[in-house]
């Protein structure tokens, strides 16, 4: 059904910060020296490591607090002969951050065993089944992988086993450290770390190259970097500093990789080479993703680990299997959930939908398909019997997890960041809690903050549009948060024929500039937009190469009437062009 909502959507264009003012472009273009300025770039050494990021600029492992007593805490295991209990997560930060551990450990020469929770069976996080099937195994030495901040009865548990407890984490902390725990987090070191939005993978590859190092073991350090990228892309954390190090030298290797698994999943998802930050949130994430939603995440693990080209075949399929079976889920959740939310009459501030017959499993990507198109924070939950799990999705501006906290004392279990939950409460509380967050959030969140602003960074003519202007913005992948692919606006435009639809209600249509240049425009699933593309109008959109044309294709974010009143780009370029040539 179509959304009987639209969210009210304003275009802005970003200023442009003081410090591109000072920045030495050396043969730039202006308009792609602001473009890093508006990503942190603030100085000419700093303009070479983003343009061209390497190994080297991976900060020291022992500037995270509570590496050295970890790896002291390894080692002794080592000393003793002691087996250790790696636990993980279900989604792709956590098997990713697993993999490094595991591997790295055994390539020490430690006793691993790893345990990854049952997402339909045990939920997120470390918890007191995982402690005993530890102490089952022989463990006496448990690390996290992405989970474990707030595990307190879990770490007690453990010591009450003579079980020691590492923790690796980059989730919101609570206050206080939870006590008898070495724990490795940098969201526990504000303002004293270099870079405190590491990923869950990001934190166990530190772990992993400071263990390595202690043991003077040898490890290829591009081959960690292409499972760490993955963790840290597809867990959305900012891509600057050094996670964009991370994703960026991970992205290289992964086109170059030799992992028999990762090759049969690019080949699954037709990824090839060059690999982007795309290709990672929307082909290879997904399969991973797809085996702890649908079933349970130890396949994608041993596909990330395998040496055998026949299991990693059999493995890949079975992954792209689970993902169509996840999109078939996803889209009845996003479907129901849109018509429960209609039904209710006037759109509330926050939104909140549940059924018993919603797959645990996707209702967090549905949550987030749903906050994107009305922009408003979604939380959805499926329900069993007596316990609702569900998840939320945020907006910009808005966090999520510091606006629910205020509620944690009626919840099972609670956790997250401030654009993404996971909460598990008692289904009979599901009516009071929708009432008491509708009732907060609308009084919180005015229609100003409701309001979708469609923000862009450039004003382009339609032919100043070429190749090599394409290339330059590409230079500033890996895209993600921090680093939004940019976005320019290009208009007055008039269409060139008629659309061409394909696939699923996606759109192609060439268009002309006042000039008499031609662009070609790509919708994704604007088939029910195409009315916006004809007369006059203008665009918002993000520039990228054609597979097959190898020309510059705008992909469309936004199309609106072109206002008569407004000077035309090509209008509004022309000083600016001018001051440049004549200078």
């Amino acid at each position: 059904m179509n959304f009987p909502y639209q969210p009210v959507r304003r275009w802005s264009r970003k200023s442009i910060p003081e410090p591109a003012k000072n920045l030495d472009p050396s043969g730039l273009p202006p308009w792609l020296v602001s473009l890093m300025a508006q990503r942190g770039v603030s100085d000419r050494q700093t303009i070479d490591a983003f343009l061209s990021p390497r190994v080297e600029h991976l900060h020291r492992p022992t500037e995270l607090e509570g590496i050295s007593a970890a790896v002291q805490r390894v080692a002794l295991a080592k000393q003793h002969g002691e087996r250790i209990a790696i636990v993980g997560d279900y989604d792709v930060d956590g098997v990713t951050a697993t993999a490094l551990l595991a591997a790295v450990f055994r390539a020490t020469g430690l006793e691993v065993e790893v345990i990854l929770p049952n997402r339909l069976q045990e939920g997120y996080g470390f918890q007191l089944l995982h402690v005993e099937r530890a102490a089952a195994a022989g463990c006496s030495l448990i690390v996290t992988a992405d989970c474990g901040t707030t595990a307190v009865d879990a770490v007690r548990a453990a010591k009450g086993r003579n079980i020691d407890v590492v923790i690796t984490d980059h989730h919101l902390a609570a206050e206080e450290p939870i006590p008898g725990a070495i724990e490795v987090n940098p969201k526990r070191q504000a303002g004293e770390h270099p870079f405190m939005d590491l990923a869950g993978a990001g934190v166990a590859l530190n772990l992993a190259i400071a263990v390595a190092e202690h043991f003077e073991r040898s490890v290829d350090v591009g081959t960690l970097l292409r499972v760490a990228c993955l963790g840290t892309i597809c867990d959305l954390v900012p891509l600057v500093g050094e996670n964009r190090t991370i994703a960026a030298v991970g992205l290289q290797e992964l086109a170059k990789t030799r992992s028999v698994g990762l090759r049969e999943l690019m080949r699954s998802a037709d990824v090839r080479s060059p690999v982007t930050s795309s290709d990672v949130g929307f082909r290879l994430g997904p399969r991973l993703n797809a085996a702890g939603r649908m079933s349970r995440p130890d396949e994608a693990l041993e596909l990330l680990m395998t040496r055998d080209r026949d299991r990693a075949v059999a493995l890949a399929h079975q992954l792209d299997e689970w993902n169509r079976s996840r999109q078939a889920a996803e889209t009845r959740v996003v479907e129901e959930a849109m018509e429960a939310i209609a039904l209710r009459g006037s759109l509330a501030a926050i939104l909140v939908a549940w059924s018993e017959a919603w797959h645990p499993g996707v209702v967090g990507i549905a949550a987030g398909r749903i906050a994107r198109k009305a922009n408003r924070p979604t939380v959805l939950f499926s329900v069993d019997g007596e316990s609702a799990t569900g998840s939320g999705r945020s907006i910009v501006d808005i966090h999520l997890h510091e606006f629910l906290s205020t509620w944690e004392e009626r919840y099972e279990r609670f956790g997250g960041h401030a654009q993404a939950i996971g909460i598990k409460v008692r289904a009979q509380d599901l009516e009071s809690l929708r009432a008491a967050w509708e009732e907060s959030a609308d009084s919180l969140w005015d229609e100003e903050s409701l309001t979708k602003t469609l923000s862009y960074e450039l004003e382009i003519p339609v032919g100043e549009i070429d190749n090599e202007m394409v290339a330059q913005i590409r230079s500033l992948e890996p895209f993600g948060m921090g680093n939004p692919e940019p976005r320019i606006r290009v208009g007055p435009l008039r269409p060139r024929g008629r659309p061409r639809f394909f696939g699923k209600g996606h759109l192609a249509l060439e268009a002309e500039g006042e000039d008499g240049s031609h662009i070609d425009l790509l919708g994704w699933g604007w088939e029910e937009r195409a009315r916006d593309l004809e007369g006059s109008f203008e665009v918002l959109g993000c520039l990228e190469i054609d597979r097959y044309t190898q020309k510059p294709v705008l992909r469309l974010v936004d199309a609106r009437p072109w206002n008569l009143q407004r000077p035309s780009i090509e209008q509004e370029a022309a000083p600016a062009r001018r001051m440049r040539d004549d200078g």
